[in-house]
């Protein structure tokens, strides 16, 4: 890794791009029983500040892969939005008009990066997302899509998407078995890669 911040440093110098160390962090993803130690990370002679957690595009990624920290902190402000959900109906908005509000300020907060996340959820976080959907059924008054519905519906567009682009990086991943019905598994070791995106994507599109 050391290597390759080198050449990055080394790249950036050459095309005229300036380095932050003060806006830059490490963080260590190792889930070896035992680890060694490694030498701090300096970047253009600057420490690099080592977390355990940070946030890429809205999404907090942690040393341990875990996804409470994201679900807990779109939860919050999903229901946050709830409040002009419930205002909006006590002016009496026809349900079309709360559903679509729902749908472009709720929903896509429940839903952001659902598909790198969801299936790595815990059952007590599946719930607690279903809960503020059941919310905003009560205030609503009609049926809204399942988080579960939601994220199988977007894994495979966005499955679908890689599998017709040649040029994505995934691409070869999705590897059809002679038959041209099915896709050919990927093996895994661990629930953690199990439950990521591309294992995940492939058992969805085996079972349409």
């Amino acid at each position: 890794m050391r290597r390759e911040v080198a050449r990055l440093v080394s790249w950036c110098g050459h095309n005229n791009l300036q380095l932050n160390a003060q806006k830059t962090v490490e963080m260590i993803v190792d889930f070896r029983k035992v680890t060694a130690p490694l030498p701090p990370l300096a970047l253009m002679d600057s420490p690099v500040t080592i977390t355990d957690s940070f946030r890429f595009l809205g999404t907090t990624i942690t040393r341990d892969l875990k996804w409470e920290p994201t679900i807990s902190s779109l939860i919050k402000k999903a229901q946050q939005r709830m409040f002009f959900l419930r205002k909006l109906r006590k002016l009496n908005l026809p349900p079309r008009m709360l559903a679509q509000f729902y749908t472009a300020i709720i929903e896509s907060i429940l839903t952001s990066s659902i598909t790198v996340w969801y299936a790595g959820a815990t059952v007590r976080d599946r719930l607690r997302l279903q809960r503020v959907v059941r919310a905003a059924e009560k205030v609503i008054g009609c049926r809204l899509p399942s988080i579960q519905d939601l994220y199988i519906s977007r894994t495979r567009r966005c499955a679908g998407r890689i599998t017709a682009d040649p040029s994505h990086p995934g691409h070869g991943l999705f590897s059809p078995l002679p038959s041209g019905r099915r896709l050919r598994s990927i093996r895994t070791r661990t629930s953690r890669y199990t439950n990521s995106f591309f294992p995940s994507a492939i058992r969805l599109l085996n079972t349409k």
